[in-house]
């Protein structure tokens, strides 16, 4: 039986959890999360898993969440167990790719990952991404600049872009 580690923390938003396994961080639950959260993950990627209060295995992750929540930090340095789809992996590693401070669009990410007509399903991925703020979906607008969903709320998003003082690579997005 798998055995997946949990960890709740305090952060300037709210309560976090982070949630890893042997491989490495798997979720991040934000502070009022909207969607199926953590059980609806655990459901779909890890049935049958137990999933054990653990701080040590989250150490880590929890320190680099909490200093980027902090403007301390504008990366991340952590071995990820992401359990996704092959074109969602396209997609969150594109998003990786958006530099601190920077924004692009569905559109712009879709190019990226040279399948400019999946703009939906790239919106899809993102909204199913088990590790915000470390694949910083975040940074992703709709054409126009316009905020589109965001797990943790768009005040939250709204937030995070602006500390980040974030600036759109082409236009003015934002």
């Amino acid at each position: 039986m798998e055995i997946l580690h949990a960890a709740e923390f305090e952060t300037r938003f709210g309560m976090m959890r982070c949630v890893s396994s042997a491989r490495g961080l798997a979720y991040v639950q934000l502070p009022r999360a909207s969607g199926r959260g953590l059980d609806g993950w655990r459901r779909r990627h890890a049935p049958g898993a137990e999933l054990r209060e653990a701080w040590k295995p989250n150490q880590r992750a929890v320190r680099q969440i909490t200093e980027y929540l902090e403007g301390k930090r504008d990366g991340f340095d952590l071995p990820l167990d992401l359990r996704a789809t092959a074109f969602q992996l396209r997609v969150y590693e594109a998003l990786a790719n958006v530099a601190y401070g920077e924004v692009r669009t569905y559109t712009e990410i879709a190019r990226a990952i040279e399948q400019p007509s999946a703009v939906r399903a790239v919106g899809t991925a993102n909204g199913a991404n088990p590790v915000s703020l470390v694949i910083p979906c975040h940074r992703i607008v709709a054409a126009g600049g316009k905020l589109g969903g965001y797990a943790g709320g768009l005040r939250m998003k709204k937030k995070l872009l602006a500390m980040e003082h974030a600036q759109p690579a082409e236009g003015d997005l934002l």
